[in-house]
């Protein structure tokens, strides 16, 4: 499998240790919490709002990551409803022939489970994948700058 193309300011962190071109025109986007869309609910928004000033804290949400976030949030939605599905009516099911299956939430829970540590890997959000991102931190605004408006 290939390797994701590493960014720019990681090769400058890092030093360039492939020394492989350094591109400057690489985009870097405006960092901001974006508005959720319209189609989250429930645990899907109330996700989105933990989440987000964080990652925008941490310089790594835009307006080209809303979607990414939105599947992310939805995904997590996925899995808390099938969670509480298994909490109420266990890890198992019996067949009308009276056999034990193990119960659909459980498989969709798994599957949920799955997508949410994809996404947050996205984002730098597990462990091992912080120790691979770089994040353009925010510079803090000079109390002199709201005068040059």
């Amino acid at each position: 499998m290939a390797r994701h193309k590493k960014p720019t300011n990681l090769k400058i962190a890092q030093g360039n240790p492939g020394r492989t071109n350094i591109s400057e025109n690489e985009p870097s986007p405006e960092i901001k919490i974006p508005g959720p869309p319209d189609f989250l609910e429930g645990y899907a928004i109330e996700e989105w709002q933990r989440i987000s000033p964080i990652l925008e804290k941490l310089g790594l949400l835009s307006e080209l990551d809303t979607m990414e976030l939105a599947a992310y949030c939805q995904s997590y939605k996925r899995w808390r409803e099938a969670e509480e599905e298994i909490t109420k009516k266990g890890m198992t099911d019996t067949t009308s022939n009276g056999n034990v299956i193990q119960s659909p939430y459980v498989g969709i829970a798994n599957k949920a489970m799955t997508q949410m540590h994809q996404f947050l890997c996205q984002f730098g959000m597990t462990p091992a994948s912080r120790a691979s991102v770089t994040a353009n931190k925010r510079k803090p605004e000079s109390p002199l700058a709201k005068f040059k408006k």
